[in-house]
This record gives structure tokens, C-alpha cells and sequence, in this order.
């Protein structure tokens, strides 16, 4: 395997503050979860602060009130300091001594990650105690702020140099030319490493009086006292003002050139991404130190474990790899986390992408032509609500609560002529997908997307049917008669290189396709539960030849925190009925905190640890890239990156009173629940105008019928309780 580095086998994987994106940053179960959780060589990293007795202790912010409960705890002890010639207000390390710190404990700093943690009493820790307790394979401390502890007559030069004959320090990073300058001599041929920190491009070094941009086209000078140089991963790929990629620049082969190792910073799964990205923080990764034209010899990461698989597992993988996991990966309307779904853009990534079945969901229209729409309430997939057709818009509670705008209320020309909107279900966090192609591409009919399909070398297609009976009895729309007669017209009921599914979560219509077709047919489970009864299994068997259910029901979760794994999965396979789990996202808002905010950890969890048979979802490229990474089927020798996550195991270590509520356990499925009348006949609805244009249906009466794991965390627990007695 080549790297382009300097040096080393492979690139670094820096822990920031230990797994700082999970527990309060430089605590104890942060740095343990780093070890447990990351490649064997991994470096602990150590914001350095220095406490009035000049004890150097691991903090991530100079303000202690930004990273512990110091404001409560002593509130009036806050002071105002020139930081780097800017008055700053808060509690700083320089007023306390270290017994004094010793009652504090560690908070998560950054608002939109889990603060159920913050109960758990995790003290500060000194350089030493991380040395001495963690035990990491390296420690990498970063100076930060020397000038300003300088003002306090504390020495920051004194107090490395000391450590440095305690315990061993593998880097030391600082953005501060004159505290490296320095130590340089002191440290000269030893294996310590020192790092020249970039900064903002415009924000001044307080030592030279030059910017960081100045300084970076000066690498021979920072080469005298440095051996690496530590950059924004911004330095290297920049994005334009809509966070799309802008090409790399060349700091990295600069870096080399001049025999300088060079480190990329700023990385978190939960950060802001170019939407590039696609949202998958391993592809974020490769681009760094896979991209093909240059590797960093390192990164610093909140979140350790995506870096680790991102370089052990994904680096060096090719289109034409092997793949090394069996799941089928099925697409939610196409490839609809980047492009706006059931549209031909949606299809075409889907199918470059790799999925083993693209899926259209079909909607009747008005002059009855079956297409693939994600919703049948088009104001959910297109601007039909900021259309001449708005004035559409009708409550009908057999379909859903809210009033929409139907997809049979318009003709499929009249649908033509809006555009497709691409979907945002992370919108109240403000996570978008792809704004670029926000409105791009044109929506197909069932016989287009069909017509596609058979070209495309793909496992074969699965088609979704919802809404059947109340299509026959209240439109007149045979919906599952449309699209019997749109396969038996494309060819697809006599060729045998693909397969079909039809989707429902109607017995009715997958008993109809059965007595009709020798297509296969899976059941679709629409609410979350915990566990199926034999008669409930049995009937599903008997029409039935796999089963969709909700992530939820195999791994339950209170408030994103897995609560543990229910039988769902092992009861359906010993039916021999095949399980698929939807819906899978990129968006780490939409994962449990057990996965870390990494789609490629949750997937992994669901088919190595729940062994489910496919996934359905919106970005295929993230399964279909999971399915041939290099670190599958390694049996005892699968690394820890690479193991599923054992449910329940965060849960247990939130201590009691940051535990969230209780709630009640999902209901069982019953045959009750699967058993459904058959589709009622098409009703003969009389032409709703002369032209065929759309005109709103009368609403409906208001008694109209309603229709209806072994994983690495498993040690954890007692791995922090240990810790809680240091």
C-alpha cells in the first residue's frame, strides 16, 4: 500500500482531546473511548494550560468556563485578560492552583453534541495523569497561548521542558514562532517532534507580527525550528462561499518539498461538510490522504474512529475492489441525499453509485399514468406548492392529516411542468443536501424508469405501492392494474437477469401480485416494534418473501441513545423471510450517538452486528463504499473501527440523573396488524372536466374509513468506572 508521505506507514490519526466528539474533551472516558475505538498507534492529544502553581494541566480552552463547571462552582472568580492584545472575561487557569481546580469537573463545550455526560464528574487531568493513567501509545501536547501565560510570570518553555524528563511526549505543537524557537535546541535530537501550528490565513502570530499567510509561503524558515507544520484542513482544500470544493492547493507538496511533515486539523463528523461530501465524513478523510496526488501525514479528529477506518479500511480501495459484505443496498426514490429523488439524476447516481436495486415509488395521476414520485402528496417532492396549482390543495385524512396537493388531482403533463425539489429531512438543523442541484432533474414514469433500469447492469429494481384501496374506491385509479400492465409492456415479465420487488405495506396488494406475477414481493412494516408473534410471521410468509422494517426496530433508542437490540431480525430469518432496515442517512443527526456520528458505523453495526439482509437508503454510494472496505471478514483480527457497537453501552454510563425518561417499549406485531380486506374494485369515476385538466376533488366526508449484537463498547462501562477513582 502507498502512501505519499514523508514518512511512516501510514498517516497519523491525532485524537483531539481523546474522542472528544462523544465525551467532554481531554476527560478520562474521552481519551479510554480514543484507545478503544482507534488504530494501535493513535496519539492522545493535550491542550496545555498552566495553573497558577504552574501544574500543566489538560484543558481545551483557555476559558475555563467554556469547558467546566467552574462559573457554577466558583462564581465569583471570573476575570478580564488581554488574550493576544484583546480583552477577554471568563475564569482562567492562571488564577487557580491545581487544588484548587481539583473539585471542577469536565463539560461537552459544543451545544450540539450530548451533555448527558456532564454528570459523570470527569476531573481534570494533569500531562502527567494522562501519561501515567491512559497509558496512550503517544502524546501529542499543543501550546496554545504561551505569550499569555508569559504575562503571568508562568513559564510555558519551563514547565515543557520538565515534563519532557518525566514522561515521554511524541509532538509538540504550538502557533506561536517564539515559544517553538525556544525549546528547539533543547529538543534536537531527541524523538520528541515539534509542529509549527497555522492559525486563521489573516490572524497575526504574536511573536513575528505576521500573518499565518505570510508565514505559510516561508516554509524554509519555519523548516529551522520545526520538523512538521499543523494546518486548517481549509489550507488544503478550500471551499467557495456555497462550501463546495474549490481545487487543492499545493501546500501539501510544499510541505514535503522543504522535509516538513504536514498535519490537517479541524475534522469532525459533526461539523460543517462541502456538500462534496455527501455528508459521509469518510470521504471527507480519503480526500486528504488518499486523493490520489497527496497524502497528509496526519490528522487531528474529534471523532478518531472515522479517521482510523478512513485510512485502515478505505484508503487504496478502487471502484473495481471486491466486494467483502453481502447486504443488498436498495435506494430511497434513487440517490436522494444528493439530487431530488425519483428524478433521472436521482436514478443515474444511484446506478453509478453501485446500488443493487433502485426503487421508484409510484403515484397515480389524474389521466391514470403510474410515475415515480417520493410522495403522493406532491408539495413533499416538487414546487408545486409555488405553483398555478397551488389553489389544489385539499385535507383527505384517509391519506395523511395535513391538507396537500395530490398527485392525483394533476394530469402527468401537468406534472411535467413543475420542478422536483430535493428532500432536507435534517432541514431543523440546518443540514441541506446538495443546494447546487436543489431543483434539478425531471421526473420519469413507471415505463421510463423501467426502460432505465433494463439498460443498467443492477441486481434489479423495487417498486413501492401505497394507497391502493383508497386509489380504486375514491379516484377510480387501479393502481396495482397500472403497473401489472407497465412490467408485462417493458419486458421485465419475461427476462430473468433482474429482479422485481414490489414493495407495500399492504397485505392486499403483495396478495394481488402474488396471485398475478412470479415477481418478489417484501412486506413493509410501518411502525417501530419490538419483537413478532408465529401468526404474524406466518401470515407475512405466506405473501411475503422478505421484510422492511424501521432501524428502530432492531436497535431501539431513548432520545439517540441505543437501549439495546430487540429479536426482530433472528425471528424473521427463522422464517426464512429476508430483513431490510430503512431508512438509512448520512445526516449524523439522523444516527444514535452509539454510531458516533458515522453512517459507516451504523451500517456496519446493523450487517455485522443485527446481520440484516440490505439496507434502503438515501446515499447508496456511502453502503455500497462500506461493502468493499478492506476490514470485513478479518474474523478475531477485525479491528475495533470495524467492530459493530454493542447497544446500550453509552446508556449505561450516563449516571441517573442525566438519564432521559423512561418510555414505553414498542408494541409487538400481531396478526391483527398485518391482516387487511382485499383492494376493493375500481370504482368508474365520471371525467372530471372536458379537457383533462386538473380540478380538486370534492373533500372527503369526515367519517370516511381510516386506513392503518457483540461489539467493542461492551467494556466501557466499567473501563469509566474505573477511571472515575483516579
Amino acid at each position: 500500500m502507498k502512501w505519499f508521505l514523508l514518512a511512516g506507514n501510514a498517516p497519523l490519526v491525532i485524537a483531539k482531546g481523546g474522542f472528544s466528539g462523544i465525551f467532554p474533551d481531554s476527560s478520562s472516558a474521552a481519551y479510554s473511548l480514543a484507545l478503544m475505538t482507534s488504530v494501535s498507534d493513535v496519539m492522545v492529544w493535550c491542550d496545555v494550560q498552566l495553573t497558577k502553581d504552574g501544574v500543566g494541566i489538560c484543558v481545551s480552552d483557555l476559558k475555563l468556563d467554556n469547558c467546566t463547571n467552574i462559573a457554577s462552582y466558583l462564581p465569583n472568580k471570573s476575570n478580564a485578560y488581554l488574550v493576544n492584545g484583546v480583552s477577554t472575561k471568563g475564569w482562567f487557569s492562571v488564577d487557580f492552583t491545581l487544588k484548587d481546580l481539583q473539585n471542577l469537573y469536565l463539560i461537552q463545550p459544543i451545544f450540539s453534541r450530548t451533555n448527558k455526560f456532564d454528570g459523570n464528574l470527569f476531573s481534570i487531568l494533569t500531562v502527567e495523569d494522562v501519561a501515567t493513567q491512559i497509558k496512550p501509545p503517544g502524546l501529542w501536547l499543543n501550546i496554545q497561548h504561551d505569550a499569555f501565560f508569559s504575562q503571568h510570570n508562568l513559564s510555558m518553555r519551563s514547565y515543557v521542558l520538565s515534563a519532557s524528563r518525566r514522561v515521554i511526549i511524541s509532538y509538540i505543537s504550538s502557533p506561536e514562532v517564539g515559544f517553538l524557537r525556544s525549546i528547539a535546541a533543547r529538543f534536537k535530537g531527541t524523538k520528541t517532534k515539534l509542529v509549527f501550528r497555522f492559525l486563521g490565513a489573516q490572524d497575526t502570530e504574536p511573536s513575528s507580527n505576521q500573518t499565518y499567510s505570510s508565514l505559510l509561503k516561508n516554509l524554509t524558515f519555519i523548516k529551522t525550528f520545526a520538523s512538521g507544520i499543523l494546518v486548517p484542513k481549509s489550507y488544503i482544500w478550500p471551499v467557495n462561499v456555497g462550501q463546495y470544493l474549490l481545487p487543492h492547493t499545493s501546500v501539501v507538496s510544499d510541505a514535503h518539498k522543504e522535509g516538513l511533515e504536514i498535519f490537517a486539523s479541524d475534522f469532525a463528523n459533526d461539523a460543517s461538510f462541502s456538500y462534496n461530501y455527501s455528508y459521509n465524513p469518510v470521504s471527507e478523510y480519503l480526500s486528504f490522504v488518499d486523493s490520489g496526488d497527496f497524502s497528509v501525514d496526519g490528522v487531528l479528529s474529534d471523532f478518531p474512529i472515522t479517521a482510523s477506518e478512513a485510512i485502515d479500511c478505505f484508503s487504496h480501495v478502487s471502484n473495481k475492489s471486491t466486494e467483502q459484505a453481502m447486504p443488498k443496498v436498495v435506494s430511497h426514490n434513487g440517490a436522494s441525499g444528493m439530487f431530488p429523488g425519483c428524478t433521472d439524476l436521482a436514478y443515474m447516481q444511484a446506478v453509478e453509485d453501485g446500488a443493487d436495486y433502485i426503487d421508484c415509488s409510484v403515484q397515480m395521476t389524474q389521466d391514470g399514468v403510474p410515475v415515480c414520485l417520493s410522495s403522493i402528496n406532491l408539495i413533499d417532492g416538487t414546487t408545486v406548492a409555488q405553483s398555478t396549482f397551488s389553489s389544489l390543495s385539499v385535507s383527505i385524512p384517509e391519506i395523511q392529516k395535513n391538507p396537500g396537493i395530490f398527485s392525483f388531482n394533476l394530469t402527468w403533463k401537468d406534472i411535467q411542468t413543475l420542478k422536483p425539489a430535493i428532500s432536507n429531512p435534517s432541514f431543523d438543523y440546518q443540514l441541506v443536501r446538495n443546494p447546487a442541484y436543489r431543483n434539478a432533474g425531471s421526473f420519469v414514469s413507471l415505463a421510463d424508469f423501467l426502460t432505465f433500469a433494463l439498460s443498467k447492469p443492477l441486481a434489479g429494481v423495487l417498486i413501492n405501492i401505497e394507497h391502493a384501496a383508497y386509489l380504486a374506491e375514491k379516484q377510480g385509479l387501479g393502481i396495482t392494474d397500472a403497473v401489472l400492465d407497465v412490467l408485462s409492456k417493458s419486458g421485465y415479465k419475461n427476462q430473468t437477469t433482474q429482479e422485481v420487488i414490489i414493495q407495500s405495506t399492504n397485505k392486499a396488494v403483495l396478495t394481488k401480485f402474488k396471485k398475478q406475477s412470479g415477481y418478489k414481493l417484501m412486506y413493509m412494516v410501518d411502525e417501530n416494534i419490538r419483537s413478532a408473534t408465529n401468526s404474524s410471521i406466518e401470515d407475512i410468509k405466506s405473501f411475503a418473501d422478505s421484510v422492511a422494517v424501521s432501524k428502530e426496530s432492531i436497535f431501539p433508542d431513548n432520545q439517540l441513545f441505543l437501549t439495546g437490540v430487540t429479536n426482530v431480525v433472528p425471528r424473521l430469518h427463522s422464517f426464512n423471510l429476508s430483513v431490510y432496515a430503512y431508512l438509512f442517512r448520512n445526516e449524523f443527526v439522523s444516527q444514535a450517538w452509539d454510531f458516533f456520528s458515522d453512517p459507516i458505523v451504523e451500517i456496519n453495526s446493523y450487517v455485522m452486528g443485527a446481520e440484516i439482509d440490505g439496507v434502503i437508503t438515501d446515499f447508496p454510494g456511502t453502503a455500497v463504499a462500506y461493502k468493499k472496505n478492506q476490514c470485513l471478514n478479518l474474523g478475531s483480527n477485525t479491528p475495533p473501527y470495524m467492530s459493530p457497537v454493542q447497544p446500550g453501552s453509552l446508556m449505561q454510563v450516563i449516571t441517573t440523573p442525566f438519564l432521559p425518561p423512561a418510555e414505553a417499549p414498542y408494541p409487538v406485531l400481531t396478526e391483527e396488524d398485518v391482516s387487511e380486506p382485499p383492494l376493493p374494485p375500481v370504482t368508474k369515476i365520471a371525467p372530471s372536466s372536458p379537457g383533462g385538466s386538473a380540478v380538486a376533488p370534492s373533500p372527503p366526508k369526515s367519517n370516511a374509513h381510516q386506513g392503518k449484537v457483540v461489539g467493542f463498547l461492551s467494556l466501557l462501562s466499567m473501563i469509566l468506572a474505573s477511571l472515575l477513582l483516579f
